[in-house]
């Protein structure tokens, strides 16, 4: 019989820390200049009105205002009407 345990096993046991993505200010809500609303993978929320995409496409106000969500839908490439939501800062 073996007097050590074996080794290896939880060495590999590791989780990745959360990277806190979502949305951070919504709807309705003020909102300063340079002040980020969503952090994001890809263009899941597109940047509209007063909005600029960073550079991990993290969505920030260009302005100081109120955040407003739109649905717009547009074509495909392949001719599908798809949806996506549209993030606007609107001035107070």
């Amino acid at each position: 019989m073996a007097h050590k345990k074996a080794l290896g096993s939880a060495k590999k046991n590791k989780d990745s820390i959360a990277k806190r993505l979502g949305v951070k200010v919504y709807g309705g809500q003020s909102v300063k200049k340079g002040g980020i609303i969503i952090r994001q993978r890809g263009t899941r929320y597109r940047a509209g009105d007063n909005t600029d995409y960073g550079k991990d496409f993290t969505i920030f106000s260009k302005i100081d205002g109120v955040v407003e969500f739109k649905l717009k839908k547009a074509k495909a490439f392949t001719s599908k009407v798809k949806q996506y939501q549209l993030v606007n800062v609107l001035t107070k």
